[in-house]
């Protein structure tokens, strides 16, 4: 049973005829008694004459699936089947992260008849958030107490990454179109495929010029390349410890994903094939076989609850899990976290095997936070922690050095700037026939 605050209220009103009708101790408690005797009395009425919360039948209605940051609406439909009408308070059990409100509706539901409960959500992570439980509170016609009841109803939302990251695709796409439309690649690099011939202007690179075209029609002629198309393109994401760090309110594995998602949905566009790998010390996710809107849309699916696990990633088992999906030349980007030689040393032992064959890219998101630190020397303490931040920015530019001294390309920045930084490599190699 519960009780309401007008339960308590009545229990006070008795104050008023102590006052009044208990002129002794003795006539004051007897006073009491009845008072209490008649609240008692009262709230069992009440009970009995609550309809049954049990006697119902519940149907859920939820979206199955809304991107982080959208909002959704979990509907709850309660048929009754009692005799009596339902007075009903309605809870739905969300876990926290799934952003419901303290929201419990009230329902009037006649006997035979059906109403709805509505319960808006906004979603804090994403992932499968789930509510197990739906609480119906089914309250007297006087409204002093209630029967509760919780039942057992699974509602499960797929929790989508956001895919913020998206705004700079058509920017990036219209590089790309500079690339392989009207604005072809005037200097021949390896991996280009030759295009069409044209006459020479002035700035063009000499050699360009097609002597033996220029022969035949007496005029410079110079040759065009685009880039090749059905590259292989390896995104392995790193789901070990060190990205369940988190940057700008947001963990560094997010950003991962952010940046496996632009760069996939620009390299797709380009004709490239994008194979995706969640790895620490086994598989999290895998996408392979699949292009264009399906990889998005298999990307965001199998990707939505993968979580950082707390253990040490095995970057030596990179190399085989690579030769596993492709055994062509291709670019392999690695999105793991630059910090010291010593957390990275793993990472630095593969880069030789990988970069000996494909052309190898480490992206990793840098706290903001860490410049504005080295700046600040105001105070004694204000110097330490720049000495500090001054010491990890060192770090860091030592392994960039190392990674390129091995044949790795690195690519760093903040949460909101490293994919569209990834991006911008990504068609850079592209540009130079790298890829």
């Amino acid at each position: 049973m519960v009780v309401s605050g007008r339960l308590v209220l009545l229990t006070a009103v008795g104050a008023v005829p102590v006052v009044l009708f208990g002129q002794t101790a003795e006539s004051a408690y007897v006073t009491l008694a009845i008072w209490l005797l008649f609240v008692l009395l009262a709230s069992i009425a009440d009970v009995l004459l609550a309809g049954a919360p049990r006697q119902v039948e519940i149907e859920r209605d939820l979206p199955a699936r809304v991107r982080l940051g959208e909002d959704a609406v979990s509907r709850v439909a309660i048929t009754n089947r009692g005799s009596r009408t339902l007075r009903l308070q309605v809870r739905d059990g969300w876990e926290p992260t799934a952003g419901a409100t303290q929201h419990r509706p009230r329902l009037d539901v006649p006997s035979g008849e059906r109403r709805v409960a509505e319960f808006p959500l906004r979603p804090s992570r994403r992932g499968d958030r789930r509510s197990e439980l739906v609480t119906l509170r089914s309250w007297g016609p006087m409204g002093l107490a209630a029967r509760q009841v919780s039942l057992a109803d699974r509602g499960v939302l797929r929790v989508l990454p956001p895919f913020n990251s998206r705004k700079h695709l058509p920017s990036r796409l219209a590089r790309l179109r500079e690339l392989d439309g009207a604005t072809r690649l005037m200097v021949r690099g390896q991996g280009t495929e030759f295009d069409s011939l044209r006459e020479y202007v002035r700035g063009d690179d000499v050699r360009s010029i097609d002597w033996r075209a220029t022969a035949r029609r007496q005029d410079l002629v110079v040759r065009t390349w685009r880039p090749e198309r059905d590259r292989r393109v390896v995104i392995v994401i790193d789901t070990g410890r060190t990205s369940a760090a988190r940057v700008a309110d947001e963990t560094r594995l997010d950003t991962a994903i952010e940046s496996a998602l632009l760069l996939a949905a620009l390299a797709t566009r380009a004709g490239d094939r994008v194979d995706v790998v969640a790895w620490d010390r086994r598989v999290r996710a895998r996408i392979q076989g699949v292009s264009g809107a399906e990889l998005l849309s298999r990307m965001v699916e199998s990707l939505a609850d993968v979580e950082p696990e707390l253990i040490a990633t095995d970057w030596r088992a990179i190399p085989g899990l690579v030769r596993g999906v492709t055994t062509h030349r291709s670019l392999v980007v690695i999105l793991s976290t630059l910090e010291t030689a010593g957390t990275l040393e793993p990472v630095i032992a593969a880069l030789p095997q990988l970069a000996s064959k494909h052309v190898v890219v480490l992206g990793s998101v840098l706290n903001p936070d860490v410049h504005e630190v080295a700046l600040r020397r105001d105070t004694r303490e204000q110097t330490y922690a720049a000495s500090a931040a001054e010491r990890a920015l060192l770090d860091q530019e030592r392994v960039r050095q190392t990674v390129r001294r091995l044949g790795g390309d690195t690519v760093t920045g903040t949460p909101s700037t490293l994919p569209p930084a990834i991006a911008d490599h990504y068609i850079e190699l592209k540009a130079t026939g790298r890829l």
